[in-house]
């Protein structure tokens, strides 16, 4: 059944440009990934883009540290992050930067609307100045001791210790973490957002099915609280935009920087002369879905569906937050040598064992999920190699070797092919509702019962005996379209197995509706290894390369 064609965009949330990508990112960039090529192989119109988060303080003050622009350094992170990905299959449809012509336009475009529709305001304010450095400090630039319980080294907003929160004037003894001075408190007029003016809209927005029920729950204690103006400037020095009209006065990172959703769609409409007003503006009939760690909530389910509706542009169709990564049930650790880079990763292991690993434990809820390294080895080596890739390495040699590469003119096992078959729609509802933990058992159900199959006719007697060559030939081709079906359902997480798939099966790439069809009287290539097993010694070894990572931040 064709269904009627989406217009869909998505986003995940942009990475800092102040250092590499981990592991614990691409939890997210993987969930997305996996839904936006389901949705292409749907036949949908589903663009993914994505930016480096490019401006505040800490890109700054690296790249004095470096003794480098702060342009210069971002533009190597940028470069670095789209390697990162690219090795990952992470299928970008545009990746820009913050730090863009785009991105400055429509940050004043909704500043401007949001100030004339009364929804900016002006005050002084107090704040800890660090005369060595001539800056205000960013709250995490002040490190003293607890004003609740007296823990010593605590950053300017809350306790790690007690978990309290404070403003950064409240701290006893404070020092600037940047000069080691200790600071002074200093006036200076900032901008506000009103964002209680939008109070009524949003509890009804986030109460709509935008969110996880979880999520909206959480934001019930803001509402409950009462929303508080959002500080939305900050002052030179500052690596940013500078508000229009306000010298030196910068956008606060967190204003522009969800605003580069829009800002990398436009700049990938402009490149592909799509309508960019056709997609944002209000009521579309596209979709638009930001897929988000849970950490950052607050800005994207209330500052942002706000600021969009405030400004005229459309608000999102849903966000999908996430849990976090644990590595080993524990927090990822440098001393451990969990806290894993992409690259040391990628260094070490084949990104797709990760792809699928995280596919086995995604559920479309906010749990933090966890790779056991010793499981990831096991589930890896069971499901992908002995489950779904030894189907097709045990049937395709007899068809290459007794039949010149031939498949049969048919099937001999039609109802094992039937119900693989009819599992598409269930596969397919599962990966919609970001619920792959559930795809993932289906289809691995569906390959012990493909491999229960070959073993019940088992192809490597039958090959001995005389005159059963069409049996054979009927057992092998069975085999092959049963690998054809399971790796069609793992394409959005195996995309690189797939192509290799398809070269194999000598086929078009694979769409979803291909599962209603069956290769027959085809011919195949040679098999070649499509993945080798997971190796104890390589995970190892990238936990050891990791005791070295430091990573700035």
């Amino acid at each position: 059944m064709q269904h009627k064609q989406r217009e869909i965009l998505v986003t995940s949330a942009l990475p800092y440009a102040n250092g590499p990508i981990h592991i614990g990112h691409m939890v997210e960039y993987i969930q997305t990934d996996i839904w936006v090529r389901f949705q292409k192989m749907r036949g949908h119109l589903c663009f993914y883009v994505c930016a480096d988060d490019a401006h505040g303080t800490p890109i700054m003050l690296r790249a004095q540290e470096e003794n480098i622009t702060p342009e210069t350094l971002i533009k190597k992170m940028k470069e670095e992050h789209q390697i990162d990905f690219d090795d990952f299959a992470i299928n970008f449809d545009n990746y820009h930067s913050t730090h863009s012509p785009e991105n400055q336009s429509l940050a004043n475009i909704i500043f401007e609307k949001l100030d004339n529709g009364g929804h900016i305001t002006k005050r002084t304010i107090k704040q800890l100045y660090d005369s060595e450095k001539k800056m205000f400090l960013p709250d995490r630039f002040i490190r003293g001791e607890c004003p609740k319980c007296l823990a010593t080294d605590q950053y300017g907003d809350n306790c790690e210790i007690c978990g309290a929160t404070y403003s950064p004037t409240d701290l006893k003894n404070p020092i600037s973490a940047i000069s080691g001075e200790k600071p002074i408190e200093k006036e200076s007029e900032h901008y506000f957002f009103k964002l209680g003016d939008f109070e009524e809209i949003l509890h009804e927005w986030t109460r709509a099915g935008h969110l996880q029920t979880a999520v909206t729950n959480k934001l019930d204690e803001w509402f409950k609280a009462g929303l508080q103006e959002w500080d939305i400037s900050r002052d030179a020095p500052y690596f940013g935009f500078e508000i229009p009209d306000a010298p030196n006065k910068y956008f606060y990172v967190w204003l522009d920087a969800p605003i580069g959703y829009l800002a990398s769609f436009q700049n990938f409409c402009e490149q592909e002369s799509l309508d960019f007003d056709y997609w944002c503006k209000p009521n579309s009939s596209t979709e638009m879905y930001h897929f988000i760690g849970k950490d950052i909530i607050y800005f994207h389910a209330l500052f942002w569906p706000a600021m969009l509706d405030g400004s005229e542009f459309r608000t999102p169709s849903a966000i999908f937050a996430h849990g976090f990564l644990t590595v080993d049930g524990q927090k990822m650790s440098k001393s451990r040598g969990t806290f894993i880079t992409a690259r040391t990763y990628l260094d070490h292991l084949n990104p797709e064992y990760l792809r699928y690993y995280f596919a086995a434990k995604l559920g479309a809820g906010i749990d933090d999920i966890d790779l056991n390294l010793d499981d990831f080895l096991v589930r890896v080596n069971s499901d992908l190699i002995g489950k779904v890739i030894n189907i097709a390495s045990r049937c395709a040699g007899f068809i290459n070797k007794n039949f010149d590469g031939k498949l049969a003119d048919a099937i001999h096992g039609p109802a094992i092919q039937e119900e693989i078959k009819n599992a598409n729609q269930k596969i397919a509802e599962a990966y919609e509702a970001r619920e792959y933990s559930k795809a993932m058992r289906e289809i691995m159900i569906l390959a012990d019962k493909a491999n229960q199959y070959i073993d019940h006719h088992k192809p490597w007697v039958v090959a001995k005996q005389k005159n059963n060559s069409n049996e054979l030939q009927g057992i092998c081709t069975t085999g092959i379209n049963l690998f054809r079906l399971l790796m069609l359902y793992l394409k959005p997480v195996l995309p690189i197995v797939a192509e290799k798939t398809e070269r194999f099966l000598n086929i078009k790439p694979l769409q979803w509706q291909d599962a209603q069809t069956t290769l027959l009287n085809h011919k195949i290539n040679k098999f070649e290894t499509l993945m080798t097993r997971v190796e104890k010694e390589k995970i190892d070894a990238m936990v050891e390369n990791s005791k070295g990572n430091f990573i700035k931040t």
